[in-house]
């Protein structure tokens, strides 16, 4: 299994953190981290024992409603994500109890993504270096402090309708807590820290979602906290 001695990692995760470092001199603000190729068919496809670790920045933040061109892009994909705030700082080899104390809330949210490279086992460093085709995340206002998903429901609304629904929204991604210590861990490896006040996008709680040049929207309900919605313009 491939972990984080594995060179093709190694490599981007170098190139990526040294890419975020730069435009943070270069006076863009940081957001917080992502994972991907999380859900278990990925992982065992491409060799993985923990998902893969890319960065947020603000200019990618888009509020809930806004509309997104997609003019450009080759592939576009939406994810419906549960989104964590962390409330304190956290290092590497925590606890389940200490990584817990660090979260400060969880929301809805929605990544876009352009799937410009199809992953393999032998270009994850490209995978990595590419910040793991991230482009935009949408986040709302509404939270539930802590971080149980205890009572969640995860609707996805597509085309007008419900197109999926699931009471367990850690099923394809795994436990929150288990991705905010993989980030910790990762981050930790390659000389960074999860910080307070960083987000934490962990995961598609559905496969990942093409979008479609006939759809204008999606929405992203995690009854009860309160959904959040990206409209899409193709000009």
């Amino acid at each position: 299994m491939i972990g984080l001695a594995n060179p093709l990692i190694a490599k981007g995760m170098t190139a990526q953190l040294a890419k975020r470092r730069a435009r943070i001199a270069a006076g863009e603000k940081p957001l917080g981290w992502k994972v991907g190729m999380g859900a278990p068919a990925s992982m065992q496809k491409l060799g993985l024992q923990a998902p893969l670790v890319g960065f947020l920045m603000q200019r990618a933040l888009l509020a809930s409603g806004s509309t997104l061109s997609l003019a450009g892009y080759i592939k576009p994909v939406a994810e419906p994500e549960i989104c964590v705030r962390m409330g304190s700082g956290l290092g590497p080899d925590a606890s389940s109890d200490a990584v817990m104390a660090t979260i400060k809330e969880i929301s809805p949210a929605i990544e876009i993504a352009d799937l410009d490279l199809a992953p393999e086992p032998d270009n994850l460093d490209q995978v990595l270096a590419g910040d793991i085709y991230q482009r935009h995340v949408i986040l709302g206002g509404n939270t539930r402090p802590g971080g149980s998903v205890a009572g969640l429901t995860s609707r996805l609304i597509r085309r007008g309708a419900e197109a999926a629904r699931t009471t367990d929204p850690e099923a394809l991604t795994g436990k929150l807590i288990d991705i905010v210590a993989t980030v910790a861990n990762t981050l930790a490896t390659f000389g960074e820290r999860l910080s307070d006040g960083d987000v934490i996008i962990t995961g598609s709680i559905t496969p990942p979602l093409m979008i479609e040049r006939d759809e204008n929207a999606i929405t992203h309900a995690l009854d009860p906290i309160g959904e959040v919605s990206v409209r899409f313009s193709w000009a």
